[in-house]
């Protein structure tokens, strides 16, 4: 039912082999780290920079800034003209493509990101795939664990797909918007050009280029 392609434009990744034709796209989740330990054997790793942490087993392509105070932890692979802006912090197991902006206290782990994405301000992005040009608005909050810690399903009307993980956060279609503020609950699947209004929460699956609103009734009195 869930094919990469149909959320994921594979063309703007480098890393388009994590995804097989005949799996659900979140199975890339669990060969980030296989991947990136056999990928970064044969590039030269970065340095360490005097104004961020940088640790081992990271890359850094051509041209991408790394500002003051970002946290690398690694494994990971950035690709080039990326901006890593201050208070980033990526964990282990992130893959981040061309052209990406990150940072200001974001946090990124077991992750995804294809090109020209932009994440920019107070994100988690925890065991989740963003796809060409998504954008997550301030404060967005992608859910990756249960509260009561069972394995993610992804729920389609009554139905539950099983997927296997622990942790599972979403997969962000190409060009998807998600509003600020908005917390999308493990196991979302959100499909290519929709927007997510802010102040949302979101689970389950949301179609292609459709708008999720989010009205609030507000009240206007007089203050004594």
């Amino acid at each position: 039912m869930f094919r990469a392609d149909d959320y994921l434009d594979l063309s703007q990744t480098s890393h388009a082999h994590l995804f097989k034709d005949d799996e659900e796209p979140w199975a890339a989740l669990t060969r980030i780290e296989a991947y990136l330990d056999f990928r970064l054997q044969a590039v030269e790793r970065a340095q360490n920079v005097s104004w961020a942490y940088v640790g081992e087993n990271v890359f850094i392509g051509e041209d991408s800034i790394i500002e003051p105070n970002a946290v690398i932890k690694g494994p990971c692979w950035i690709g080039r003209n990326c901006q890593i802006r201050s208070g980033c912090y990526i964990r282990e197991n992130v893959i981040i493509g061309d052209g990406v902006v990150v940072g200001n206290s974001s946090e990124f782990k077991n992750c995804i990101v294809f090109n020209g994405c932009e994440v920019p301000h107070f994100n988690y992005v925890g065991d989740s795939i963003l796809g060409h040009k998504a954008h997550l608005g301030a404060g967005v909050i992608l859910s990756n664990v249960r509260l009561d810690r069972q394995p993610v399903s992804v729920r389609v009307g009554e139905k539950n797909f099983p997927t296997g993980l622990r942790k599972f956060g979403a997969i962000i279609g190409d060009h998807a918007e998600i509003g600020c503020n908005s917390v999308i609950n493990p196991g979302s699947v959100i499909g290519r050009r929709s927007v997510i209004h802010p102040l949302t929460t979101f689970g389950g699956v949301l179609g292609e280029g459709v708008i999720l609103k989010n009205r609030q009734q507000h009240q206007v009195v007089p203050r004594r």
